[in-house]
């Protein structure tokens, strides 16, 4: 695996990652980091902080070895107003384990606001019928996730998205201190 250049962009395959309750969908991108395209979805197993590592998080370590991968791009979803809610929590637990896991190959959370809603509305112009969006919306959503910090990265010349940074099993947040509160348990 290529770890990216601090501040700037090697050349290399990203992955895309849509963290969901029950499934997560995974695509990639070509080696220029042009074109994202789905690669499967996967079932969601496991707790993200227990040992071992969970089916899911180890086929994403996989796939990121396997095509040497140079960053990958996990989903963060906040709410239309940008707050951060349950599910952002869940990603940020998700993309720390990954990140833990496929350490020094970087991740980063980048904001996926409507991506689910982008997959349905791409399923149905292809002419999929809804019924059978379930199987595949979770690798679409990974798609426009990683498609959007592909278009991203070549307008800025940066890497989309925030940093994960792993602090003694803890994902550090730029806005919220990683240290619990008096009394509080860290988790």
């Amino acid at each position: 695996m290529i770890p990216a250049d601090e501040g700037g962009l090697t050349r290399g395959v990203r992955l895309g990652v849509d963290v969901g309750g029950v499934r997560v969908g995974l695509a990639a991108s070509d080696p220029d980091g042009l074109v994202a395209t789905p690669v499967e979805t996967l079932a969601r197993e496991g707790d993200v902080s227990g040992a071992p590592v969970p089916p899911d998080i180890t086929r994403i370590v996989q796939e990121a070895h396997d095509r040497a991968a140079a960053v990958v791009y996990v989903g963060l979803p906040r709410h239309l107003s940008g707050k951060e809610g349950s599910a952002t929590l869940l990603a940020r637990e998700y993309a720390g384990r990954v990140a833990r896991e496929i350490a020094p190959v970087p991740v980063h959370l980048v904001d996926e606001r409507m991506t689910t809603v982008t997959a349905h509305q791409a399923l149905h112009a292809a002419g999929r019928p809804g019924r059978r969006h379930r199987a595949v919306v979770d690798q679409v959503a990974a798609v426009v996730i990683l498609q959007s910090a592909l278009d991203s990265e070549r307008a800025q010349g940066l890497r989309a998205g925030e940093r994960v940074t792993v602090l003694d099993d803890a994902v550090a947040r730029p806005d919220v201190d990683v240290a619990p509160a008096p009394g509080e348990e860290q988790v």
